[in-house]
């Protein structure tokens, strides 16, 4: 059986070569959706960790009413964590991304006490967000609660449009080499009509004789595949050197994704090798 499936490779050539190209340029095509859809993924969750709201609180504030906006912000499901920020903190920190000193610029400290706020990673999309803003805002002592809900909301409507366009892309990729898969087992199994129907007369049966047309689609898309792993490797190795080390921390794949390859290849070439056989090969 084995032989027969590889005699096909030989009658077929071309549509052999062609077919083994498509499904490499697919799943090359596949595995760069696939690439750029986890590593992007990864840089935006790292975004989204660094999600922070600030609940700036009137003032005078006394102990016993921070303590009571903290408990208040704490019991809200919503959130992970709460850092008390006082006003000499907040002062602190403004010199330090400002590199002015606030007492020199005015005769008094203006910036309000705050809380620093840790959405649960549940929360850290613009919807969510937007949930628990009016949650915290609604606590009485909270003044405002800010956060950047601009830049959330670009990465929710970004990622989800980026992600319809890949899939709409390879699925159709995908659906070109089954179909062109199809059409090589066609081929062979049109130059083996008269072997075929010699087999059936003397008794063949009829996993003998579809079987060498499916293992040839498979060792088709298997080959393809072999090909786009080894390619895509080369690629996000090459990429991780090209960019700067903070960006080569999110280029990277598990070694199991490139062997995940070669299986769609191998199941690429197995489902278009069943299909024509089915279609061809009824009897």
């Amino acid at each position: 059986m084995l032989r027969e499936s590889l005699s096909g490779f030989r009658r077929a050539k071309l549509s052999s070569a062609l077919a083994v190209i498509t499904i490499w340029i697919a799943l090359l095509l596949l595995g760069l959706f696939a690439v750029a859809s986890v590593n992007t993924q990864r840089f935006v969750q790292s975004l989204r960790g660094r999600l922070e709201m600030e609940a700036f609180l009137r003032e005078p504030a006394s102990d016993e009413e921070l303590q009571r906006i903290e408990h208040a912000i704490l019991g809200q499901d919503g959130v992970d964590s709460a850092v008390y920020v006082s006003k000499d903190e907040a002062a602190q920190r403004f010199q330090r991304e400002f590199g002015e000193d606030i007492h020199r610029v005015l005769d008094f400290n203006p910036l309000p006490p705050s809380f620093k706020i840790l959405p649960r990673a549940s929360y850290r999309n613009s919807d969510s967000a937007r949930v628990l803003h009016r949650k915290l805002t609604a606590i009485a002592g909270v003044d405002t609660v800010v956060y950047r809900r601009a830049l959330l909301e670009v990465i929710d409507t970004r990622t989800a449009v980026v992600y319809r366009i890949a899939l709409g892309l390879g699925l159709f990729v995908a659906l070109s080499a089954v179909v062109l898969v199809g059409n090589t087992i066609r081929l062979s199994i049109d130059a083996k009509r008269h072997i075929i129907r010699t087999m059936e007369l003397v008794g063949a049966t009829r996993l003998f004789v579809r079987l060498p047309f499916l293992i040839e689609g498979m060792l088709q898309g298997l080959l393809g595949g072999i090909l786009a792993g080894f390619l895509l490797n080369a690629a996000v190795e090459h990429l991780a050197i090209l960019v700067s080390p903070e960006l080569a921390a999110f280029i990277h794949m598990p070694t199991a994704f490139y062997a995940s390859v070669a299986a769609a290849g191998t199941l690429l070439g197995l489902v278009g090798s069943t299909l024509s056989v089915m279609r061809f090969l009824r009897a």
